[in-house]
């Protein structure tokens, strides 16, 4: 029986409420990056965090570990369709 997928809700832009993975293309190469807001860590973060780009796996794993650390939501923004199906389940809200 396979495990059920993650479902991730696909945004146009960082959200205050939740860590928001931005997925991007420059130069041919996807990177992706982390934006977590101070106050949703929970005095883990003194400032809002943005990470340097990385590999999208990397940038994806790492979401998924401090948003399991801060007990937060992960959101992504992926306007270039960048997103791995193995990751999850991507969705919009209506």
């Amino acid at each position: 029986m396979a495990a059920a997928k993650n479902r991730f809700e696909q945004v146009d832009e960082q959200q205050p409420d939740a860590i928001t993975l931005s997925l991007g293309q420059r130069d041919g190469k996807t990177f992706g990056r982390i934006a977590c807001p101070a106050e949703l860590a929970g005095g883990h973060l003194v400032n809002d965090f943005l990470s340097d780009e990385l590999e999208p796996v990397e940038a994806f794993r790492s979401a998924v570990r401090l948003a399991n650390e801060i007990k937060a939501p992960i959101v992504v923004e992926d306007g270039q369709g960048l997103w791995q199906d193995d990751w999850g389940i991507l969705y919009r809200e209506d």
